[in-house]
């Protein structure tokens, strides 16, 4: 309907279906189109207009085409609910998908398409078939479409009707369109389905890249996405592919942009050519930083996906007027030097080339960026310090300041004018901001202890003396005297804890797994790039329950020898959507999940800083908890809690964390206030609510509560640990630490069950060098069953078994709540003691948490 047409929003009379009636079975064409008008307009608003369903498909005998969409748009949405009146358009239908009028033949088919009901769809296919081979392309391009609704709706007759190879024939079409809409169908289709339906060959391929040129920008996009999963035969095809794709990257359509954008970003892994991929990042980047002139929306995505690809134009935006762009360009350099070691050299050039310009502003950001670097690579680039020495007279900003004097403190022994150029800053000590004063004392102490000469001597005298007596800033007051108070009692403690090696530092902000990376770099101009999460973890799927034929038992070690059990049939599965929020506390029944990330090198813990001050604040409480259920592991006994006693577990239910929680109050007083925080650890667990228990609990009670917890609010860098440290604190007493043990078990999805043939090309598609195998000598198997039975207890699930010699060969299946696949092999002789594990997984540094909880699983 045109904007025209709201007046058929409004009635003036009553009793307004009486008077549609009349209106619908009027002899007076215009009077009969001009009530259909009305009943759509009515039903859009939400009204009850399904008692009309007759006479409006009485309406359907007519040569005009608005009239026509009109009723077929009322159809749609009431077929389902008036099933049996439907079939009175089925002649309709039929009729129309024969009439001389394309657009009346696409129109017929694809509402059939659209109305899933049994009745409709036994027609469907007569007419379907014709108009897939029909003259005209848009009634075959809409038919290609219609192709796809049908699988959804009833697979099986799609492929004994053979429309699934009339489809593969439409890729060779003359016209752009149907091709590309025969590509988009095929892609659905394939996404629906376990086996392999669409598989682009060398001689696909060439069709598609001839009419990605010719057809509309939405069949460009579905072109591309097809293109996305090709995998080129060698470098060369990958390069000459790459070559027909960039064009698209000027498109005015970001979503075509995006797509090729993916689509390169995906054969460039197979092409060698270091000249090559430098040229295609150049050709990318314009494109996607173009789009940042778009509206919010546009931005906003473009970010998102600019978040996933590292783009080395920083240098450019470097020498830009926007001093504050220009800062954060710099900063870019360097957090690109310390996420990617390969980037890090070019990055110093990079960084060393701005210093060269001799912008005050751009020298300082970079100076304050290299720090960070030699932080992050110790004994690799301090043969460029001289040059950072060169600037020193530049430097006003207190950030640069303090950097530099970091630089000059942490490599005194390497600067022949170390001390000269400490006390050029001296002069100026007690104007200096607390940050510079506080770098210049660690830095000349520093000094002092590589190189006790006269010179730094005299120094620190005056040092310790400004920072002790001529200054009322307490921070730098205590390290004034702890420093003094080491350097005269002993010298050697002094260097000990002065000149103590570093942690290597890590830029974990926005990191993502490597894994997820290749997903999510898979799955670019898609919402899974915008969320930066794998589909699965927001895309609803439900899968029927698939029943498996009994087991089958082969002597020989060989593939076929896979089977599957009746016993353990795959449940039907549906992924809920994940919700996150802005609050660390958002109360989600399936919070966002996010992968872990293993970060470079581990970090001191400083558990008081990350319990109290972060923005994770203590949560107060006051709802009532249930005090019955088994015991809990202690955590924090009474004698180390003045007689409060914590039991405390990590435990899954129903696809959610909790933490179970029991309180017992062995003091004399009532305790209140209860609050609790988790620091940073592995896999960024946090509490997703406030910790509800009683509001009072009094002397010799208890209380028992289940905390929600999220993953991902607060993840810790370094190796992957079990290590859990909580604070909890009450308004009666001071805040009480322990540490608790992250069960590997609660992170393990119920969504763990995969098909026999994926898991076959899973492990197939994982190097070897993915693959870990751990002896579990104190482990027997008494029964297969029962061992299969414990395993889906934990989400291990049973894919199949074989036996080779007298041994049992188990094949499981597993898969973190963030997404990351588990294949598991388990072999073992019933009865004898000793179990061989092996898995093969993405992220190689979870093997030994793995095994840990498999060996508690198969000892309980």
């Amino acid at each position: 309907m045109s904007g025209h047409d709201s007046k058929y929003f409004s009635t003036t009379k009553k009793g307004e279906i009486p008077e549609l009636k009349d209106e619908l079975n009027s002899q007076y064409k215009d009077k009969r189109k001009d009530a259909v008008k009305k009943v759509i307009a009515a039903m859009t608003v939400g009204k009850d207009v399904s008692s009309l369903f007759t006479d409006v498909v009485n309406c359907m005998q007519t040569e005009n085409l608005e009239l026509k969409k009109l009723v077929y748009l009322y159809l749609i949405n009431y077929a389902k609910s008036q099933p049996d009146l439907a079939i009175l358009a089925v002649n309709t239908f039929v009729k129309d998908s024969q009439d001389p009028n394309p657009l009346i033949r696409a129109l017929a088919v694809r509402t059939m398409g659209c109305i899933r009901v049994d009745k409709i769809t036994e027609y469907l296919c007569d007419p379907l078939q014709k108009c897939l081979k029909d003259d005209d392309p848009y009634v075959r391009k809409t038919a290609s479409i219609c192709v796809a609704k049908l699988y959804d709706i009833n697979a099986e007759l799609v492929e004994d009707r053979g429309f699934l190879d009339t489809l593969k024939d439409l890729i060779s079409d003359n016209n752009p369109m149907v091709v590309a809409n025969a590509v988009a169908a095929l892609a659905e289709i394939q996404e629906n389905s376990t086996r392999p339906i669409f598989e682009i060959t060398s001689n696909t391929l060439a069709k598609l890249l001839t009419a990605l040129n010719e057809c509309t920008e939405w069949g460009q996009v579905f072109i591309l996405d097809a293109l996305s999963k090709y995998k080129a035969a060698d470098a060369r095809e990958a390069e000459n592919i790459v070559e027909r794709v960039t064009p698209r990257l000027q498109h005015a359509n970001c979503a075509v942009v995006l797509s090729a954008v993916k689509m390169i970003l995906l054969q460039m892994e197979l092409i060698t050519s270091t000249d090559v991929v430098r040229n295609l990042c150049k050709k990318m980047a314009p494109p996607l930083v173009t789009l940042l002139s778009a509206e919010p929306e546009i931005q906003y995505v473009a970010l998102r996906n600019i978040n996933l690809i590292v783009l080395l134009e920083f240098k450019e935006y470097a020498t830009e007027v926007d001093v504050d762009f220009v800062r954060k360009a710099v900063r870019a350099i360097g957090r690109c030097a310390i996420k990617l070691e390969r980037a890090a050299e070019r990055c110093i050039s990079v960084l060393l080339e701005l210093i060269k310009i001799k912008v005050n502003y751009v020298v300082q950001e970079a100076i304050i960026v290299i720090k960070d670097i030699f932080r992050r690579y110790p004994n690799t680039y301090e043969s460029i310090i001289a040059t950072l020495c060169e600037s020193l007279d530049t430097l006003d900003e207190p950030e640069a300041k303090a950097s530099m004097i970091w630089i000059i403190g942490e490599y005194a022994e390497r600067i022949d004018n170390a001390d000269e150029l400490l006390e050029s800053f001296l002069e100026t000590f007690p104007e200096e901001p607390a940050s510079v004063q506080l770098q210049l004392l660690t830095a000349t102490v520093k000094l002092f202890l590589k190189k006790p000469t006269e010179g730094p001597q005299q120094m620190i005298q005056v040092v310790l003396n400004n920072a002790t007596v001529e200054t009322d800033n307490p921070d730098l007051r205590d390290r004034a005297y702890i420093y003094w108070r080491l350097l005269s009692t002993d010298p050697e403690a002094a260097k000990d804890v002065v000149l103590a090696e570093k942690p290597v530092i890590s830029d974990d902000s926005n990191q993502i797994d490597s894994t997820l990376l290749d997903e999510l770099l898979a799955n670019i101009a898609t919402l899974s790039s915008v969320y930066h999460k794998p589909p699965e973890a927001f895309v609803t799927r439900v899968k029927t329950a698939i029943q498996r034929p009994d087991d089958e038992e082969y002597p020989d070690g060989s593939e076929t020898g896979y089977s599957e059990s009746s016993s353990h049939a795959a449940d039907s599965i549906g992924l809920a959507p994940s919700s996150s929020g802005t609050s660390p506390y958002a109360a989600t029944k399936q919070p966002a999940q996010v992968p872990v990330v293993a970060a470079p090198s581990p970090q001191v813990p400083d558990l008081l800083g990350d319990l109290i001050g972060l923005d994770n604040s203590l949560v107060p409480v006051d709802q009532p908890a249930t005090p019955t259920g088994p015991p809990l592991p202690v955590v924090l006994p009474a004698s180390s809690g003045q007689g409060l006693q914590i039991g405390a577990e990590l435990t899954r239910r129903d696809g959610q964390i909790f933490y179970s929680m029991l309180f017992e109050n062995n003091t004399q007083v009532t305790l209140d206030g209860f609050m609790i925080q988790f620091n940073k650890n592995t896999f960024g667990l946090a509490a997703a609510g406030p910790l509800q228990v009683v509001s009072q609990l009094h002397p010799g009670t208890s209380a028992r509560t289940l905390l929600p917890m999220v993953l991902s609010q607060n993840i810790s860098p370094g190796p992957p640990s079990s290590l859990l440290q909580v604070a909890i604190k009450n308004n009666q007493q001071p805040v009480w630490y322990f540490n608790d043990k992250i069960a590997f078990l609660v992170l393990l999805s119920e969504e763990g069950r995969m098909e026999r043939a994926d898991f076959l090309e899973k492990w197939k598609s994982l190097p070897d060098s993915n693959e870990v195998i751990k002896d579990l000598p104190g482990v027997v198997v008494n029964s297969v069953d029962a061992t299969l039975d414990r395993l889906a207890a934990s989400n291990m699930f049973f894919i199949a078994k074989r036996r080779h010699a007298n041994q049992e060969v188990l094949y499981l299946s597993a898969k973190m709540s963030w997404g990351i696949p588990l294949l598991i092999e388990l072999t073992a002789v019933v009865g004898i003691p000793g179990v061989k594990c092996a898995i093969k997984i993405p992220n190689l540094e979870l093997a030994p948490l793995f095994f840990e909880a498999m060996e508690a699983v198969l000892k309980g």
